[in-house]
């Protein structure tokens, strides 16, 4: 994989982790006190500045009452067919992220709901 597409995907990685913070209404302090992961370092994941490691992307799946291959699914350590999710759910959430018609708020909204449908089949 190229840097410019090891940072894109880092970056859907914080966006996914942020999405599912706020969905969970928690702040960045309960999420760090929760994980166990300081608030700085989270700041930083979300916005796609470091890789987790695989023990970070457990405590934060834990935090967000998700399973650990949903996250490591977006941290690409896994394949999408080993979470249950087909080719494509990469497509479908680009295509939501890229649509320039979708406020910030709207596309974390469309994407939970996404998820929320492709994860319970």
């Amino acid at each position: 994989m190229t840097e410019p597409a090891d940072r894109e995907h880092l970056r859907a990685l914080g966006d996914f982790i942020r999405a599912q913070r706020r969905l969970a209404q928690l702040s960045l302090r309960e999420m760090a006190a929760r994980t166990n992961v300081s608030n700085p370092y989270l700041s930083q994941l979300e916005r796609g500045l470091h890789e987790p490691s695989v023990r970070v992307i457990k405590a934060i799946a834990e935090a967000l009452d998700l399973s650990a291959e949903t996250l490591l699914v977006h941290a690409g350590l896994l394949d999408d067919d080993a979470n249950g999710a087909g080719a494509e759910a990469p497509a479908t959430e680009e295509a939501i992220r890229a649509d320039p018609l979708l406020s910030e708020e709207q596309k974390v909204a469309l994407l939970a709901v996404y998820r929320s449908y492709i994860e319970k089949t």
